[in-house]
């Protein structure tokens, strides 16, 4: 049984809330999931009675008598349109905006149509092969801001590669070396690597690459350029 499943039926039969509104749907939540810091209570417009609750980046419905939590994704079936997933896009696209190019190693396309983040493991077979074809994507018009996500965790080889690739006086050319299997000349500073993760673990990362673009759509896994200008190009 996992964490929400838990607070659900803790809701439905121990919640001592009978009065409908946020402040009390606040308050059970802060009881229930502490760490969790809620961000906005919401009357849901296309069920009366519902409740959105946004924490982080994550989305859970709550009915207005505070008893009930669901988790899911809400679909407009006439529209054919996933709202909880076009809300959490929505959500993605705001953080990556607020990201510095200074945060993120870059590379950008002279003649750029798209831009997409992707998160990446120096180790992973797949995140090589579509590094090995940067030339591709930025001649299709697609820049590229890698931030790091070693899937073996901190600590992992794989996470000091990256620390290492950041703190090189050339981090382009040392992410590249380390896509080619050359292990980085081992160096230590001030780095986002752990912010990285954090972002990719808010971000629900299952794998590396994960591809996201601009308007937050995420495409997991490996894309080749002309596939994904394509998707870019209908995104």
């Amino acid at each position: 049984m996992n964490k929400l499943t838990k607070i659900f039926s803790f809701l439905i039969l121990f919640s001592p809330l009978t009065h409908a509104g946020e402040a009390e749907i606040k308050a059970a939540l802060a009881l229930l999931m502490p760490s969790a810091k809620v961000d906005s209570v919401t009357p849901l417009k296309e069920i009366p009675g519902l409740y959105e609750v946004s924490y982080g980046n994550k989305l859970i419905y709550m009915s207005e008598d505070g008893k009930h939590l669901i988790q899911g994704n809400l679909i407009d079936v006439l529209g054919r349109k996933n709202l909880t997933e076009q809300k959490l896009a929505d959500g993605r696209s705001q953080v990556l905006a607020k990201l510095n190019n200074d945060s993120t190693i870059n590379f950008k396309a002279e003649n750029e149509k798209h831009e997409v983040a992707i998160f990446t493991d120096i180790d992973c077979g797949y995140c090589r092969k579509l590094h090995a074809e940067m030339d591709q994507y930025l001649a299709a018009g697609i820049s590229i801001k890698y931030l790091f996500y070693p899937r073996a965790g901190k600590g992992s080889e794989s996470y000091n590669k990256a620390v290492s690739v950041w703190c090189a006086e050339d981090k382009n050319q040392a992410l590249t070396e380390a896509k080619q299997g050359k292990t980085p000349e081992q160096k230590t500073c001030d780095n986002p690597v752990d912010n990285h993760m954090k972002l990719g673990n808010d971000f629900e990362a299952r794998g590396t690459p994960m591809i996201i673009t601009s308007k937050g759509t995420v495409f997991p896994g490996y894309l080749p350029a002309k596939r994904l200008a394509k998707a870019l190009a209908a995104d």
